[in-house]
């Protein structure tokens, strides 16, 4: 039996079907899978060590940068930068 494919244009296009998992769910099955993973695989301790730590010394630099040099409102020097009229 030969099928026939049918193809159709919607005019408003589909909003992407939404997880089965919604709100704090999600979070726990991720800490679940990521303790058991720190158990059960000794590679993957390091990896996760190296991954936090290089997660906190971003986050120290980001914080001591805006910290010591904050963002400001003022008017820019360039209001034009490309040159457009």
């Amino acid at each position: 039996m030969v099928g026939l494919l049918v193809f159709t244009m919607d005019s408003q296009p589909q909003a992407p079907k939404a997880s089965f998992l919604k709100g704090p769910a999600s979070l726990v099955i991720a800490i679940v899978v990521v303790a058991a993973l720190l158990i059960f695989l000794p590679a993957y301790r390091w990896i996760f060590a190296i991954s936090v730590g290089i997660g906190i010394i971003f986050a120290i630099a980001i914080y001591l940068w805006h910290k010591f040099n904050p963002i400001t409102d003022g008017e820019p020097d360039d209001k034009r930068p490309l040159g457009l009229e």
